[in-house]
C-alpha cells in the first residue's frame, strides 16, 4: 500500500487556498499585507513622536509622513481599517472623502500661513481650533443623519 505523498504547495495561509483547477491563488500584494502595514504605521508614528521630542521643524515632520503615507499606500490601508468598523466606520470614510472637508481644511492652512506671516498666530490657533471643531461636528452630524 501506498501512502499519500506531501502536498505540493502549503495549504494553511487563505491566500494559498487551491483554486477550483488546483492551483493556489497568488499571494497578498504588499500594500495590502497587514504584516507589512501595522509595523509601518508604528514606524511612522515613532518617527513623528521623535521627530517632536528633539524639535525637529513640524514640516518637516508632515512632509516626510505624507511621502512615506503616499509611497507605501499607507493611508489608503488606514482608512481601509477605519471602514471596517461596523455602520460607523464607512460613513466616516465617506466624511472624510468629501471634497468640501479638504477644500475647507486647504483654505484653512492658506489663511493660517497669511496670518502667521502678519503676526496673528493666537488668533490662528483659535481659527484652526474652531475648524477643527467645524469638521468633527459635521463628521457627527453626519453619522447621526444617517444612523436617525
Amino acid at each position: 500500500m501506498t501512502q499519500p505523498g506531501p502536498q505540493e504547495h502549503p495549504r494553511h495561509p487563505i491566500e494559498n487556498l487551491p483554486l477550483p483547477g488546483g492551483e493556489a491563488c497568488p499571494a497578498t500584494p504588499w500594500w495590502r499585507n497587514w504584516k507589512i502595514m501595522l509595523p509601518l504605521w508604528l514606524v511612522i508614528a515613532a518617527l513623528v513622536w521623535l521627530g517632536l521630542h528633539y524639535e525637529v521643524d513640524t514640516s518637516v515632520i508632515a512632509g516626510g509622513v505624507v511621502v512615506i503615507g503616499i509611497l507605501s499606500n499607507a493611508f489608503a490601508w488606514l482608512v481601509g481599517i477605519i471602514a471596517l468598523v461596523p455602520v460607523i466606520g464607512p460613513l466616516v470614510v465617506k466624511v472624510l472623502s468629501i471634497g468640501f472637508i479638504w477644500l475647507l481644511n486647504a483654505v484653512g492652512y492658506l489663511v493660517a500661513y497669511v496670518a502667521i506671516r502678519r503676526g496673528y498666530s493666537k488668533d490662528v490657533l483659535t481659527y484652526r481650533g474652531l475648524t477643527i471643531a467645524l469638521i468633527v461636528g459635521i463628521v457627527i452630524g453626519y453619522v447621526l443623519g444617517k444612523l436617525i
